[in-house]
């Protein structure tokens, strides 16, 4: 577990035992003013600010008891972004692995439209970027107007604008009925993003990203 995990898991646990404290503490005070009250005490002015110790404590009571809803949904936030980074460094690895020998690379799906083998590299490596960015997007790193721009601005060079004509049908495919609102409006935001690239104009050419040394 990590720091960060054990940290969260440790302020839930204050929490909750905050709130068992004070609830034990009001349940038990009705209790222990019976016993230490003398004889002869007005029971029903102690009954009118007990009334009112009562309406305050509730108060009290959901404080604490936000206080615990706030950090474990805190805790489940970080649960989410760790469960992300934990997928986003596999996906990695696998794709390092791919590159590393041609023999792995048709272990993936063929591609959707007819390329070369130097060509599917790029777009292999433009799947884990543009998968990055889905990834943020769900945990909430990215909004709507910040990944819109991001992708604009990819899909403006050839190998981002590659990718999408041949890969945006299976995005479609994975992300246009699924469950997660998230991933259906990134998958909107994509391809509303690829169309204004298309309609801005060609695409930056590979070969002009760079100058020659020396120019």
């Amino acid at each position: 577990m990590s720091d960060d995990r054990r940290a969260v898991t440790r302020r839930g646990a204050v929490w909750s035992i905050v709130v068992l404290t004070s609830l034990g503490v009001i349940l038990a005070t009705p209790f222990a003013l019976s016993s230490l009250a003398p004889e002869g005490t007005d029971w029903e002015r102690l009954s009118a600010v007990s009334q009112t110790y009562g309406a305050v404590s509730v108060f009290i009571s959901a404080a604490a008891l936000a206080g615990v809803a706030l950090s474990l949904a805190y805790q489940a936030r970080q649960t989410r972004i760790q469960n992300g980074e934990a997928h986003r460094s596999a996906h990695r690895e696998l794709v390092l692995l791919t590159l590393s020998d041609p023999a792995y690379q048709v272990c993936w799906e063929p591609p959707n439209t007819p390329m070369t083998q130097e060509r599917w590299k790029q777009l292999l490596v433009a799947n884990l970027i543009v998968s990055m960015w889905s990834t943020d997007y769900k945990l909430g790193l990215m909004d709507d107007h910040l990944l819109r721009a991001v992708l604009e601005d990819y899909f403006r060079g050839e190998i981002g604008r590659a990718y999408w004509h041949n890969s945006g049908p299976s995005w479609h495919r994975y992300f246009a009925r699924s469950g997660d609102r998230h991933e259906r409006r990134f998958l909107a935001l994509a391809e509303d993003a690829y169309r204004t690239a298309v309609a801005a104009g060609p695409a930056v050419p590979a070969a002009e990203y760079f100058r020659p040394p020396g120019d």
